[in-house]
């Protein structure tokens, strides 16, 4: 049977931007599950602007129903679709601009890698700051309809706090473009924040222009290594007020998944397996020596003060490369799993410690839990789960959900640090939003897509 709306965009983009039937079979919903074919209408590739504009027109006359594709690292069920869905995948549309020196910005298109952005930046003497494990994958269009945050949220915030220009394209065709490269601009609503971490319920996020800083001379990193989680508090604001702004990364690692991400197969460790808690941290600076000296003083006279219990700095840059790896290459406790289920929490920093110490027995009495790995940004407040089970049974999913979130509304918390709702956490989205809040987000949705045809199942349940 023909799909008239399919008939049209072929007609607008040519065969070689739509592929149906066949040509779908080796497109996926997630990297992490590339041996399951895509279940689509159809995919289609616009390599401009004016493309998904024109092809937006279409589908909103035709009341198809439209799910959007980046990188596909999201870890809540964003890009995940249903047969009857036209995926749009931002892949072509992946050229970096302009690096502007002067105003140290940089201008891409939404499909452009995190990675060569970096790149990019890197090339002019600029670095833009926000980095995780998926940045050779991820795309800046998906990073930011999640708002993502990443290892150097404490010194330079979400992504919402490096964009300063955008384009997005709404449900019937308008172009919404402010590609501003200012910093200050109280011209009435600052449209742009009503894209960032909307999850493409609320527009399609064309290009960007993101804020860059001046890339640092000096990076130094340590694991230190504690037992009791208020010193791990205590010693975040030490190590801030010590270091004076120049702390960029406070990542904390429990026991067992240290013991995974430094598995002997793996790599090796850089602290012994003897202590409850792990942290690697970061600082970026202007003078290499000068700043490894500042923190190796520090490091001892925490270890003369009691506040730690053990640490090791990196002393090359082959000890930066090997420190960073353990934190950022997740995809080794996910090997270490049966099935896996992920979760990414945030709440107040000085409740963390009791509330994993509270969660994790409660979740290792649940049949069919395996194991549990924590680790997480904690100076921001962000705590991931990776909860390995060997029984996938919505019963099983839903009493692991249920333990992980609940306490989270009396702590003030949010059941999303910064991956978003997407589909697995729809259930839960008024445990951290109040009911006139959700109603709000509602509203935005009608006026803006009132056919509800972008990304239909993202964030909120039917009403």
């Amino acid at each position: 049977m023909k799909n008239k709306c399919v008939e049209q965009l072929v007609q607008l983009l040519g065969k070689e931007k739509v592929l149906i039937g066949e040509s779908l079979s080796n497109r996926y919903t997630h990297i992490w599950r590339m041996d399951i074919p895509l279940q689509a209408v159809a995919l289609i590739l616009p390599s401009s602007t004016k493309e998904v504009s024109e092809a937006l027109k279409i589908c909103y006359l035709n009341d198809q129903k439209i799910s959007i594709h980046g990188g596909l690292t999201n870890l809540v069920g964003s890009t995940e679709t249903q047969a009857q869905e036209l995926v749009i995948s931002l892949e072509k549309m992946n050229k970096i601009i302009e690096v502007d020196t002067a105003s140290r910005t940089i201008t891409v298109e939404a499909g452009t890698i995190l990675q060569h952005v970096h790149e990019a930046a890197s090339t002019e003497g600029l670095l833009f700051p926000l980095s995780y494990g998926a940045k050779g994958s991820a795309q800046i269009g998906g990073m930011i309809a999640s708002n993502a945050g990443g290892l150097r949220v404490l010194r330079f915030g979400m992504t919402r706090q490096l964009v300063l220009g955008l384009e997005a394209v709404l449900a019937d065709g308008t172009i919404i473009s402010s590609m501003k490269k200012i910093i200050k601009d109280n011209s009435a609503y600052d449209l742009k924040q009503l894209f960032i971490g909307s999850e493409g319920t609320l527009g399609i996020i064309t290009k960007a222009v993101l804020k860059l800083v001046e890339a640092p001379k000096s990076r130094c990193s340590a694991f230190v290594a504690f037992n009791d989680y208020a010193k791990v508090v205590f010693f975040l604001k030490y190590m801030d007020q010590g270091l004076a702004g120049l702390l960029s990364g406070y990542e904390l690692i429990w026991q067992n998944t240290y013991a995974c991400m430094t598995s002997p197969s793996h790599v090796k460790q850089p602290l012994p397996l003897a202590y409850k808690y792990y942290v690697l941290l970061e600082s970026l600076g202007s003078d290499q020596a000068q700043d490894q000296n500042k923190l190796e003083s520090l490091l001892a006279s925490a270890l003369e003060e009691d506040l730690i219990l053990d640490a090791v700095p990196a002393q090359t840059q082959s000890d930066l490369h090997w420190f960073w790896s353990i934190r950022e290459d997740v995809h080794v406790i996910k090997s270490a799993c049966d099935i896996d289920q992920h979760f990414d929490i945030s709440l107040p920093i000085k409740n963390i410690g009791d509330y994993v110490d509270q969660v994790i027995p409660k979740l290792k009495s649940i049949v069919g839990v395996n194991q549990i790995y924590t680790f997480g940004h904690v100076a921001d407040g962000n705590i991931h789960f990776i909860v390995d089970k060997h029984n996938n049974s919505d019963e099983v999913r839903k009493a692991i959900n249920h333990t992980v979130y609940e306490p989270l509304q009396a702590l003030g918390g949010s059941v999303s640090a910064e991956h978003g709702i997407g589909v697995d956490k729809r259930d839960y989205l008024a445990l951290c939003r109040t009911s006139e809040e959700i109603a709000l987000m509602r509203l935005l949705k009608q006026s803006l897509d009132s056919k509800n045809i972008l990304n239909p199942r993202n964030i909120f349940l039917e009403p």
